[in-house]
């Protein structure tokens, strides 16, 4: 099928060492995959709607850009190949969706699984060129700078019973429990949103970072990585899957001092 990779996803390569992963923004269904969708599929009720023009300042600030062109509801790049649960005891949200968040059929066939030949199509199309991307992208940073910082973009309804109670914090940061970066990292960015009292946080709270951050952050080989979650409601109408200006500008302005302060880092030299 020749080199899909352009398809699957765009790729704006920066300057220095900060790389933004945005792995659910994507709208793209393959023809043949729509055709079984339920309405409730078609609307891409669960896609990071408008987190791409949230971080649009990014590569005037010199940072590298990779983000998805098909819907998570085809395959969820954020989850591990083998599909393998990320939250052990709570709701899993799988590698090839069959329900939404909400617990609504995507096909309407109402199948609980896909054929595995289906799925590993989907591996062999969509995630593994955006992963071997990014593999590559994290390598020749690392190679050029000496370091690498992932910063992986999300964001989700503010209240999805299903997943979690209430009404989501604002800001959820997930370093998988403080292995996936150093606290060196992490400290200026909650010194700048404990400076700030119109946005809640929080960090390894309900989301610790999916499979991006787990397998990509490596503090001893020189990747720091993370995951902001950010909760729609801050930014959009969620009813309408609408981008609200006057309500995502301030949010901008943190997410501004947020990716500065990681543009800023400089880790410790490790000790031998």
């Amino acid at each position: 099928m020749g080199n899909p990779e352009p398809e699957v996803f765009q790729l704006v390569r920066g300057r220095t060492p900060l790389i933004v992963s945005m792995p659910h923004v994507g709208t793209q269904v393959p023809e043949a995959v729509e055709r079984e969708f339920t309405p409730v599929a078609r609307a891409l009720t669960d896609t990071d709607w408008h987190v791409d023009r949230l971080y649009d300042f990014v590569p005037e600030l010199g940072a590298s850009v990779i983000a998805a062109r098909y819907s998570r509801y085809v395959i969820d790049l954020n989850r591990p190949p083998d599909n393998a649960a990320l939250y052990p005891g709570m709701t899993h949200t799988g590698l090839c969706p069959t329900h939404s968040f909400a617990g609504q059929p995507l096909y309407g066939s109402g199948v609980d699984a896909l054929p595995g030949s289906e799925i590993e199509l989907r591996l062999s199309r969509y995630w593994q060129p955006y992963h071997r991307a990014l593999t590559d992208l994290l390598a020749d940073t690392r190679g050029r700078l000496g370091r690498a910082v992932l910063l992986d973009a999300h964001s989700i309804r503010s209240y999805v019973p299903r997943l979690f109670t209430g009404r989501l914090p604002d800001i959820n940061i997930g370093t998988d429990d403080g292995r996936s970066c150093d606290p060196e990292l992490i400290l200026p960015l909650l010194n700048i949103l404990a400076s700030q009292s119109q946005f809640t946080f929080v960090v390894n709270g309900r989301f610790k970072g999916g499979h991006i951050t787990r397998r990509y952050g490596a503090p001893a080989n020189g990747v720091q990585a993370l995951q902001i979650e950010l909760a729609q409601g801050c930014y959009m109408d969620e009813d309408r899957s609408s981008y609200d200006e006057t309500r995502a500008a301030p949010l901008r302005d943190l997410l501004q001092r947020l990716v500065t302060a990681l543009l800023q880092f400089s880790p410790a030299p490790r000790l031998r």
